[in-house]
């Protein structure tokens, strides 16, 4: 089956500029949700559910892994990303085995026991919803023995050679979403096994995957890269000392002569970890 997030570069309508951030970051992270999806040995022929699909990159590869007569069906609340997703499935022959629906995870619209399992990837994780009574609704709509999968980012070492840069960085509200200041420690995302103990699941499973960047870059890559650096960090000059904030310019934007993307010996890497566990109701 031809549904890499990659295999559709040349092919995707026009998306707009969130969607099209998204599109970017795939090349960096498909390698790392790939993994994980391996990892949770899905059941062939299986239907689950992908809640906060986006554009549907990660939907085509949950249906890989379950296969035919498998079924995925992805959920999202933006109507401009479920329409480029249904585009693709449609240039790839993938109607019968995919479908998209327009909805709130907090609210899914669909019944109990409907789907063996659920996938969330930079979705439920960082959800502002009370995390229990989300995970409960999640819950609510696999079949006992299913499972519950939460995946999203949980570090990363971007800048090489400039340590405590980017540790100041890294504790600007926008660098560490969806945890800001006042926010209550429980409703951390890497506090994710206490919300499933306490909605009932059973044998919870951490794990952490981790994505290599190091050059040569690709043209993909490298504008990949350039978005992540502005996601994260290009935003946060009100929280920057003025020093701190000329040294980010000057490392991470694409114009300087002195970005860190040209090093030669570049590297770099990030993590995402998935929680999942098992429905037992």
């Amino acid at each position: 089956m031809k549904n890499s997030s990659n295999d559709t570069a040349n092919n995707i309508p026009e998306l707009d500029a969130n969607s099209y951030k998204m599109h970017l970051s795939d090349f960096l992270r498909e390698p790392v949700i790939r993994s994980a999806i391996q990892a949770l040995r899905l059941p062939p022929g299986s239907s689950g559910l992908d809640a906060g699909c986006g554009i549907g990159s990660h939907t085509l590869l949950l249906a890989e892994a379950v296969g035919i007569p498998g079924h995925v069906t992805g959920l999202d609340l933006f109507t401009e990303r479920l329409d480029h997703a249904r585009e693709i499935i449609k240039r790839f022959d993938l109607s019968a085995q995919i479908s998209f629906n327009e909805g709130d995870i907090s609210n899914l619209p669909f019944g109990n026991n409907t789907f063996d399992w659920l996938w969330s990837s930079d979705c439920a994780g960082y959800s502002t919803k009370l995390p229990v009574k989300l995970i409960e609704e999640l819950i609510r709509v696999v079949k006992p023995g299913g499972i519950i999968a939460i995946l999203a980012w949980s570090s990363q070492q971007l800048l090489p050679g400039y340590p405590l840069l980017e540790a100041r960085l890294n504790t600007t509200s926008s660098s560490i979403a969806p945890f800001i200041k006042g926010m209550s420690p429980e409703k951390h995302f890497l506090r994710t096994p206490g919300w499933f103990r306490n909605a009932g699941l059973q044998e919870i499973t951490a794990q952490t995957f981790a994505g290599n960047i190091q050059a040569p870059l690709s043209d993909n890559i490298r504008n990949a890269m350039i978005s992540l650096f502005e996601m994260r960090w290009g935003e946060v000059r009100s929280e920057l000392t003025v020093e701190d904030w000329t040294e980010y310019q000057r490392l991470c934007q694409p114009e300087s002569p002195d970005f860190i993307l040209n090093l030669p010996d570049y590297y770099a890497f990030f993590t995402y970890t998935m929680f999942h566990g098992k429905v037992t109701k």
